[in-house]
């Protein structure tokens, strides 16, 4: 009589196929799905391999139950599926990102304001904006340049409000700083107590290009990655009809942002 094999075959190809199901999940970029597709396939090969040597080798007295091996072929058929589904979906925010990048092409040459504490010198300024949200008892404004190196530092307006902060590209001893660089704006608050309060910053610059990022349509202002997401308003434009282009792209822009196939935002 031949003797059923005592190797625990079932309880491994269950672990293949939670495994399978773990990299499934693992996430939806182009090399986790690859991977992920990788990884389902050996683990799947490895379940057949021990099916088939279960099945050949076990007792025709005490056969194993099929409904447990069909159980685990449904599960892998279903990790299967969602790799496919994670494969599509990377698919089309790709697609999607690269639709608003063509869309904000249109951007380029025109002043935009952005969330964010980056902007460039150009023309020896740089223009940011700051919001309390309630009165401070003392406000502290800095400008770093890209080594982190604290070049400007002054006092800022206490009221609660939004003020424009423009910067002179000079430092703290008049020192003219280079156009070009990127320069980081830092907003420090206290009320009355000495307690924090957080200010909102924005700034401004000329869109100079647009590239996909991370899957998200960017910006390029003079040097500072922007992505669409941080987008508040349209200054101005450098071609004579501003308001009217300006009002097209922006609206082009939010159609593409509250569309019902947009995934990427």
């Amino acid at each position: 009589m031949t003797s059923a094999i005592t190797t625990p075959t079932a309880a491994a190809s269950t672990a293949a196929a939670s495994s399978a199901a773990t990299t499934a999940n693992s996430g939806t970029s182009a090399n986790g799905t690859t991977n992920g597709v990788l990884n389902f396939t050996q683990n799947f090969n490895t379940f057949l391999t021990l099916l088939t040597t279960q099945l050949q080798n076990q007792d025709p007295l005490n056969p194993i139950d099929s409904d447990q091996f069909t159980q685990q072929l449904v599960e892998f058929s279903q990790v299967e599926q969602q790799i496919k589904t994670n494969s599509q979906l990377t698919t089309m925010i790709n697609n999607q990102a690269g639709s608003e990048a063509i869309s904000a092409q249109s951007m380029v040459g025109q002043t935009i304001q952005y969330t964010g504490t980056q902007a460039a010198l150009e023309n020896g300024q740089a223009a940011f904006s700051y919001t309390l949200p309630s009165n401070a008892a003392a406000v502290s404004v800095s400008i770093q340049d890209s080594n982190g190196n604290t070049v400007y530092s002054g006092t800022g307006q206490t009221a609660a409000g939004t003020y424009n902060f423009t910067w002179n590209g000079q430092n703290n001893a008049g020192q003219q700083q280079p156009n070009g660089g990127i320069y980081t704006i830092n907003v420090q608050a206290v009320d009355a107590n000495n307690n924090p309060i957080t200010a909102t910053t924005t700034a401004s610059g000329v869109v100079t290009g647009v590239s996909v990022a991370n899957n998200v349509a960017t910006f390029n202002v003079s040097g500072v990655q922007v992505p669409m997401t941080q987008l508040v308003s349209i200054v101005s434009s450098s071609s004579s009809s501003a308001p009217t282009s300006a009002t097209s792209a922006l609206s082009s822009l939010l159609s593409s942002l509250t569309s019902p196939s947009s995934t990427s935002n």
